[in-house]
């Protein structure tokens, strides 16, 4: 037999009945026979069983190897009693664990090699650019001319300079390696914080800015609350045109306490609002500038401060961001 163990043992079971039988023989012919009988039926019982139960665990074994290759596809469900049973139910849960935990990581080397994609054309666009304008700076005589070329250069590296910040810190959040304090702040300062880079371009545009805030409490990180605000309200302003109005208000519920900020600019298409949160997603309604990764970093800030943001729109009329922070938490 291959199996030494069952060797082993059906050796000790013939011995003993062997040994027991002799005995039985000396004292009576008839004892020695029913000695004899009943210990080879005792033997070919344990045999069978034994012979079955390795059979099992040699297909749980020839399982767990296909598994170690990368094959899921075998189910080793059992409802009978027994330890064996037991045994392979815990096996499965094991193994299903493991095979989501590998569909996990195949989507993320997907989701992975999508994002090198997008950041790689984001970042050609201005490299590109970039190079170009360099070789006609250097060609370019004209005082002029090489001012403007100059601040084309300013501009693509203020560009390439935002969309690595942001690329940084949408992998930090991934990551969970981003520093966020949990302190209480004030709705109306972080609006206003977040508000203040963008007077200048209201002016420019003409864009007047209503305000109904009721000031209340959130807890959160005061840099990232700020840097998630901010990138609504960039959006809203890129999407609205020179004479539109940009509101902002607050209020609060028994459930929750929520900013709402709305513009009456070209809104978001039905075919592109559910999209609108997804990274590098650039709708038709989207700027030159855009990249599309304000709103899934401003989503992503949110959600690790549980708080929700959602949107609305109407093409043609308006769009509306509103961030709920839940008073408790489930």
């Amino acid at each position: 037999m291959k199996n030494k163990e069952v060797f082993i043992s059906l050796s000790i079971s013939v011995a003993t009945v062997l040994i027991l039988s002799f005995v039985c023989f000396k004292i009576n012919i008839t004892s020695g026979f029913v000695c004899a009988a009943l210990g080879t039926a005792l033997i070919a019982v344990f045999t069978v069983y034994t012979l079955r139960r390795y059979r099992a665990l040699s297909r749980l074994n020839d399982y767990l190897s296909l598994v170690c290759s990368g094959n899921f596809e075998l189910d080793i469900e059992s409802n009978a009693e027994g330890e064996l049973s037991i045994l392979k139910n815990n096996l499965y849960k094991v193994i299903t664990r493991l095979k989501t935990q590998n569909e996990v990581i195949e989507a993320d080397k997907v989701y992975l090699a999508d994002s090198l994609a997008d950041i790689s054309h984001q970042l050609k666009t201005p490299l590109t650019s970039l190079m170009v304008v360099s070789e006609l700076l250097e060609k370019e005589q004209n005082e002029e001319k090489r001012k403007e070329f100059v601040a084309i250069i300013n501009s693509q590296c203020e560009k390439m300079s935002w969309l690595i910040q942001t690329l940084l810190k949408l992998s930090k959040l991934d990551a969970g390696t981003a520093q966020m304090n949990c302190e209480e702040l004030s709705a109306r300062e972080i609006i206003e914080n977040s508000l203040s880079p963008f007077l200048l371009t209201l002016d420019l545009k003409n864009i007047s800015v209503n305000k109904d805030i009721s000031d209340f409490s959130f807890k959160g990180d005061k840099n990232w609350s700020v840097e998630a605000i901010q990138n609504i309200i960039k959006n809203c302003i890129e999407h609205t045109p020179n004479g539109g109005c940009l509101e902002i208000s607050t209020d609060e519920t028994t459930v929750f306490k929520r900013i709402v900020i709305r513009d009456n600019g070209c809104g978001i298409s039905k075919e592109d609002l559910p999209h609108i949160f997804e990274r590098f997603y650039r709708g038709k309604n989207s700027s030159s500038e855009s990249v599309g990764i304000g709103l899934a970093l401003s989503k992503a800030i949110l959600g690790k401060e549980n708080a929700s943001l959602s949107v609305s729109s109407e093409e043609g009329r308006k769009t509306e961001f509103e961030i709920k922070f839940y008073k408790s938490v489930i």
